[in-house]
């Protein structure tokens, strides 16, 4: 199933898709709280999608693939390596990714998202997957050269726009071996397999709720295969998680 967020007219509403319909059932409420269908329907080509989720922290996961971590000389870490970005780095499809005047380098990384369900504390490893509510596809969109410069990664990693969600949320996905693609103008840069990942979902939110609270709508980032690169005024960037569907962003000069 497919749950999507978007812009319809001029009112914003969530709905649910089945794999491959075109067509979009409205529901009531959001994802979290019992959703109804309303009776509604209406088409993908008809509405404007947004971010599937509005997080109220977006919890990502550095060097998480071998090859990776060492297309810049390191190794992996004994521990997940753990980085925030705020709620304001989120866009959704279609957004523009923008090109700050504070940086040189600005890199994609495309990577799976798991979308939580539910409050998660102390979760154990085999008790994971019932506080996911599914999985969609995002762009850790980094300004390399400060995150080399800078001790901390606030401004290389959660600036505004640094985190594409989308295309939608899918609920039904084993996320333990599915091909992670970035394509960049049509060109596939980064492509990878999530069973290549260090550290897997269930793990991942294990160790992170061991020492912070997961509130329903927060995001986890899995981590990127290697193939980084720069990003440039009129690219347009596609992340595309099998199972789930492609994310794609266009790239401006910010301001």
């Amino acid at each position: 199933m497919r749950l999507v967020r978007f812009r319809f007219g001029d009112r914003i509403a969530t709905g649910a898709s089945e794999f491959e319909s075109d067509t979009i059932h409205v529901l009531q409420g959001t994802f979290f709280e019992d959703p109804l269908p309303t009776g509604e329907e209406v088409s993908f080509d008809d509405v404007r999608l947004l971010a599937p989720v509005l997080p109220s922290k977006v919890v990502c996961v550095g060097k998480n693939y071998a090859a990776h971590a060492a297309e810049f000389g390191s190794e992996v870490p004994e521990e997940p390596l753990i980085f925030l970005k705020p709620s304001t780095a989120v866009i959704g499809p279609k957004d523009p990714i923008p090109l700050l005047p504070i940086s040189r380098r600005v890199d994609y990384e495309g990577e799976m998202a798991v979308v939580i369900g539910r409050i998660a504390r102390n979760v154990r490893t085999e008790e994971a997957f019932r506080v996911i509510l599914g999985y969609t596809c995002a762009n850790d969109v980094t300004l390399r050269d400060l995150q080399k410069s800078d001790d901390q990664w606030a401004r290389a990693k959660g600036f505004d726009g640094s985190c594409p969600l989308g295309p939608w949320i899918e609920t039904d996905l084993d996320p333990n071996d599915v091909r992670v693609e970035t394509r960049l103008n049509g060109e596939t840069r980064q492509a990878g397999l999530t069973a290549d990942m260090v550290y897997g979902v269930a793990t991942l939110i294990e160790r992170i709720t061991t020492f912070m609270t997961l509130l329903p709508g927060d995001v986890i980032l899995t981590g990127t295969p290697e193939g980084v690169g720069p990003l440039a005024a009129g690219d347009v960037v596609e992340v595309e998680v099998d199972g789930i569907g492609t994310l794609s962003n266009p790239v401006e000069a910010g301001a």
